[in-house]
Protein backbone atom coordinates (compact mmCIF):
# COMPACT_ATOMS: atom_id res chain seq x y z
CA UNK A 1 0.00 0.00 0.00
CA UNK A 2 1.17 3.20 -0.75
CA UNK A 3 1.38 6.05 2.10
CA UNK A 4 -1.05 8.96 2.61
CA UNK A 5 -0.03 12.44 1.76
CA UNK A 6 0.13 14.16 5.60
CA UNK A 7 -0.19 17.84 6.92
CA UNK A 8 0.50 19.55 9.88
CA UNK A 9 -3.40 20.64 10.47
CA UNK A 10 -6.30 19.83 8.47
CA UNK A 11 -10.28 21.36 8.48
CA UNK A 12 -12.72 19.12 10.58
CA UNK A 13 -14.56 17.96 7.82
CA UNK A 14 -12.04 17.07 5.53
CA UNK A 15 -10.58 15.31 8.50
CA UNK A 16 -13.67 13.16 9.18
CA UNK A 17 -14.19 12.40 5.62
CA UNK A 18 -10.29 11.28 4.88
CA UNK A 19 -10.86 9.22 8.07
CA UNK A 20 -13.54 7.75 6.69
CA UNK A 21 -15.91 8.10 9.36
CA UNK A 22 -18.17 10.07 7.50
CA UNK A 23 -19.08 9.56 3.82
CA UNK A 24 -19.13 12.52 2.37
CA UNK A 25 -17.46 15.86 3.16
CA UNK A 26 -20.89 17.58 3.22
CA UNK A 27 -22.28 14.94 5.78
CA UNK A 28 -19.09 15.80 7.87
CA UNK A 29 -20.08 19.57 8.12
CA UNK A 30 -23.60 18.58 8.85
CA UNK A 31 -22.69 16.48 11.57
CA UNK A 32 -20.76 19.01 12.89
CA UNK A 33 -23.53 21.90 12.29
CA UNK A 34 -25.86 19.57 14.22
CA UNK A 35 -23.57 19.38 17.57
CA UNK A 36 -22.78 15.00 17.11
CA UNK A 37 -19.14 16.34 16.74
CA UNK A 38 -16.99 18.04 19.50
CA UNK A 39 -12.53 18.71 19.72
CA UNK A 40 -11.71 18.92 23.28
CA UNK A 41 -15.22 18.36 24.44
CA UNK A 42 -16.67 21.24 23.10
CA UNK A 43 -19.19 22.06 19.81
CA UNK A 44 -16.94 23.40 17.30
CA UNK A 45 -17.75 24.56 13.51
CA UNK A 46 -16.66 22.86 10.23
CA UNK A 47 -13.82 24.33 9.74
CA UNK A 48 -11.85 24.44 12.96
CA UNK A 49 -8.32 23.05 12.16
CA UNK A 50 -7.88 19.98 14.10
CA UNK A 51 -3.60 18.59 14.52
CA UNK A 52 -2.44 15.20 16.35
CA UNK A 53 -2.96 15.01 19.41
CA UNK A 54 -6.62 16.87 19.59
CA UNK A 55 -9.14 14.98 21.26
CA UNK A 56 -12.22 14.27 18.96
CA UNK A 57 -15.87 13.33 20.95
CA UNK A 58 -18.04 11.89 17.17
CA UNK A 59 -21.78 10.48 17.77
CA UNK A 60 -22.34 7.87 16.06
CA UNK A 61 -24.78 5.19 16.00
CA UNK A 62 -26.58 6.22 19.18
CA UNK A 63 -23.24 6.60 21.48
CA UNK A 64 -20.12 8.77 21.65
CA UNK A 65 -17.25 7.51 20.28
CA UNK A 66 -13.83 9.00 21.72
CA UNK A 67 -10.82 9.53 19.06
CA UNK A 68 -7.50 10.70 19.83
CA UNK A 69 -5.97 12.07 16.12
CA UNK A 70 -2.68 10.33 14.88
CA UNK A 71 -2.24 12.29 11.34
CA UNK A 72 -4.34 14.65 8.96
CA UNK A 73 -4.23 13.83 5.63
CA UNK A 74 -6.01 15.33 2.91
CA UNK A 75 -6.44 12.86 0.80
CA UNK A 76 -9.10 10.34 1.37
CA UNK A 77 -7.71 7.13 1.13
CA UNK A 78 -8.08 3.04 1.58
CA UNK A 79 -9.54 1.99 4.39
CA UNK A 80 -7.12 0.42 6.54
CA UNK A 81 -4.82 3.85 5.92
CA UNK A 82 -7.57 5.95 6.80
CA UNK A 83 -7.87 4.00 9.95
CA UNK A 84 -4.39 4.59 11.26
CA UNK A 85 -4.86 8.49 11.12
CA UNK A 86 -6.70 8.57 14.44
CA UNK A 87 -6.97 5.68 17.69
CA UNK A 88 -9.91 5.31 19.81
CA UNK A 89 -9.68 5.95 23.37
CA UNK A 90 -9.82 2.77 25.29
CA UNK A 91 -12.79 3.93 27.59
CA UNK A 92 -14.58 4.74 24.35
CA UNK A 93 -13.94 0.87 22.94
CA UNK A 94 -15.21 -0.05 26.21
CA UNK A 95 -18.56 1.89 26.30
CA UNK A 96 -19.28 0.89 23.19
CA UNK A 97 -18.77 -3.09 23.60
CA UNK A 98 -20.89 -2.45 26.75
CA UNK A 99 -23.42 -0.77 24.30
CA UNK A 100 -23.53 -3.42 21.55
CA UNK A 101 -23.80 -6.39 24.39
CA UNK A 102 -27.04 -4.25 25.63
CA UNK A 103 -28.69 -4.14 22.80
CA UNK A 104 -28.07 -7.83 21.72
CA UNK A 105 -29.11 -8.46 25.18
CA UNK A 106 -32.57 -6.25 25.09
CA UNK A 107 -35.48 -7.50 24.22
CA UNK A 108 -37.02 -7.81 20.91
CA UNK A 109 -39.75 -4.19 20.36
CA UNK A 110 -41.75 -6.01 18.41
CA UNK A 111 -42.91 -8.82 20.85
CA UNK A 112 -44.24 -6.15 22.98
CA UNK A 113 -46.84 -5.54 20.95
CA UNK A 114 -49.37 -8.37 22.04
CA UNK A 115 -52.18 -8.34 18.79
CA UNK A 116 -50.44 -5.66 16.40
CA UNK A 117 -51.37 -2.57 14.60
CA UNK A 118 -54.82 -1.92 15.54
CA UNK A 119 -57.36 -2.29 12.84
CA UNK A 120 -59.60 0.74 11.51
CA UNK A 121 -62.01 -0.84 13.57
CA UNK A 122 -60.04 -0.48 16.32
CA UNK A 123 -58.65 3.00 16.09
CA UNK A 124 -62.31 3.81 15.96
CA UNK A 125 -63.00 2.36 19.54
CA UNK A 126 -60.14 4.19 20.45
CA UNK A 127 -60.98 7.35 19.46
CA UNK A 128 -64.43 7.19 20.58
CA UNK A 129 -63.49 5.71 24.24
CA UNK A 130 -61.09 9.19 24.61
CA UNK A 131 -63.79 11.29 23.38
CA UNK A 132 -64.41 10.93 20.15
CA UNK A 133 -61.75 12.70 17.32
CA UNK A 134 -62.24 16.20 16.44
CA UNK A 135 -61.22 18.03 13.87
CA UNK A 136 -59.16 20.85 14.26
CA UNK A 137 -59.16 23.89 12.48
CA UNK A 138 -57.44 27.55 13.11
CA UNK A 139 -60.10 29.57 11.57
CA UNK A 140 -62.71 31.92 13.96
CA UNK A 141 -65.89 30.64 13.56
CA UNK A 142 -65.10 27.05 14.80
CA UNK A 143 -67.63 26.24 17.13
Amino acid sequence: MTELPLVERLRLDKWLWATRLCKTRSLAAEEIVRGRVRVGGQPVKPAREVKAGDRVELRQQGFWRELVVQACSPVRGPAPLAQALYAETPQSVQARQQDEQARRLAAEPARAIEQGRPTKRDRRAIDSARGGWRRWSASIDDE
